[in-house]
């Protein structure tokens, strides 16, 4: 490494070593956990995720700080730094290596793969690019604030915490009412910016080829029952048979956001094809998920397995739709239907903030070709007037 490290972290032009691990632990407290270079867990950081799993969070966000605070780690690994010295320098160093290094997980081995960053022109939507988004960036600087915030708060850490933060928008944020539009802050430093775009529905003549390219009742009903209840791609996937309830046409889901069952509506045409589907391969165990693999051992059918059901589809039809543009397409079809109102969609959706609901009214100029067609094609009109008026009259008035 040169003499000036944080440079070169910053420019990318350093290898941050792939040194640690995150493992799943068999505690509950915390699910999983993060070792060091030497496979031993990595104290501070152990402390951390303990306290983050006993304030009731997911074992997923789990898992996702401990990964955040492992790359953190290595920076500091990389430096010769303890994390106890730890400055906005660093932090800073973090950011920049962030913004210009590729990500691994977005590495594509078929060379005849779109290019990061295009947009595909059937869709509209663009492919993910080659590095690391600004949401991620901001979702590493939250991890990092918020480790060393509790540290400090505990009296066993620096009493400065190297991420810069906006005390005025913290507690703005804290007590925010969701049925109002969140406050405007301007970003803290070392925040990304991070573009606003409207959902990506499937608008309805590509829903119809989409849904016809579907080889099985399986894959039918589960898209059919995604864009009937905007269910998340895993809540669906995690129903069992005593989560259907067949004469209400509704089934319950394990939601994301309180991890307690919830019902969601379910349309006659999706349950139709679930039956056919059920009658097919027959009703699993009460506890067991409805949706299974069709080749191999019988066993619940997983969010990479749809996930891969929907890729196939877009390799035949040269689109890039993803699980989550169908719960995109359910909300936006309930939302710009009159018969339903705004705070009825966010009842079904389960959003949080009304406002993300209000998202789902914009149009798309990609949504609103057979109207622009109408538009260009439509004869100019030619001004004229009533007979009888001289025109020398008329130019005198309302000019050439």
């Amino acid at each position: 490494m040169s003499d000036d490290p944080y440079r070169e972290l910053i420019e990318g032009r350093v290898s941050v070593p792939r040194i640690g691990s995150v493992v799943q632990l068999r505690t509950v407290h915390p699910p999983y956990g993060m070792l060091d270079a030497t496979g031993e867990p990595f104290k501070p950081v152990m402390t951390y995720l303990r306290q983050l799993s006993l304030d009731d969070n997911r074992p997923l966000t789990c898992r996702s700080y401990a990964y955040d605070l492992l790359r953190w780690f290595r920076i500091l690994w990389l430096l010769g730094l303890s994390w106890e010295k730890a400055t906005e320098a660093e932090v800073t160093a973090m950011v920049g290596w962030l913004r210009v290094i590729p990500n691994p997980q977005r590495r594509r081995s078929n060379p005849k793969a779109p290019r990061p960053g295009s947009v595909n022109v059937r869709t509209g939507k663009p492919y993910l690019k080659a590095g690391y988004s600004p949401r991620t960036i901001n979702h590493a600087l939250t991890v990092v604030s918020s480790f060393y915030n509790f540290y400090r708060l505990t009296n066993r850490g620096p009493l400065i915490n190297p991420v810069p933060e906006s005390l005025a928008r913290r507690r703005a944020l804290a007590h925010h009412n969701p049925m109002e539009a969140p406050a405007k802050f301007r970003r803290t430093r070392l925040r990304q910016r991070v573009p606003k775009t409207d959902p990506r529905a499937i608008p309805d003549a590509m829903w119809d080829e989409f849904f016809e390219a579907m080889t099985h009742d399986r894959d039918r009903a589960a898209v059919l029952l995604y864009v009937s209840s905007g269910a998340r791609a895993g809540e669906l996937l995690g129903v069992t048979p005593g989560d259907i309830n067949w004469p209400k046409q509704i089934f319950y889901v394990i939601s994301k956001g309180t991890d307690e069952k919830e019902p969601v509506p379910a349309s006659p045409q999706a349950l139709v094809v679930l039956a056919a589907y059920i009658d097919q391969t027959g009703l699993p165990p009460a506890d067991q998920p409805v949706f299974r693999t069709r080749r191999g051992p019988d066993k619940p059918l997983t969010y990479w397995a749809m996930r891969r059901v929907v890729q196939r589809v877009n390799d035949r039809l040269r689109t890039n739709w993803t699980l989550h543009d169908l719960r995109h397409t359910a909300a936006q079809r309930m939302a710009n239907d009159p018969a339903l109102t705004l705070a009825q969609v966010r009842a079904i959706m389960r959003h949080s903030d009304l406002a993300t609901t209000g998202l789902y009214l914009h149009q798309r100029v990609e949504d609103l070709f057979d109207a622009l067609q109408e538009h260009y094609n439509r004869p100019r009109v030619e001004r004229s007037y009533a007979p009888g008026y001289d025109p020398e009259d008329v130019k005198a008035v309302f000019g050439a």
